[in-house]
């Protein structure tokens, strides 16, 4: 599967810091399959700027040009 092809798996996420001062991206899918991702602050911060990123490029695929108006 690339990362543009739709999917029907489900998967819950949580973020958080760890007690080894990491961040955390914690996805756990159907089935029960757990896969904890750690990251230092650094990289967290680069994977936010990625999420941001891809989020205005989603939007602006999500908007429609206005039509146009006919003399």
């Amino acid at each position: 599967m690339g990362i543009d092809k739709q999917s029907d798996i489900a998967a819950n996420i949580e973020i958080g810091p760890t007690d080894l001062g990491m961040v955390r991206i914690y996805i756990e899918a159907e089935g029960g399959i757990g896969l904890p991702l750690d990251f230092d602050p650094e990289e967290a911060d680069e994977i936010a700027e990625e999420l941001r990123t891809a989020a205005a490029a989603a939007r602006a695929m999500g908007e429609k040009p206005a039509p146009k108006k006919k003399r």
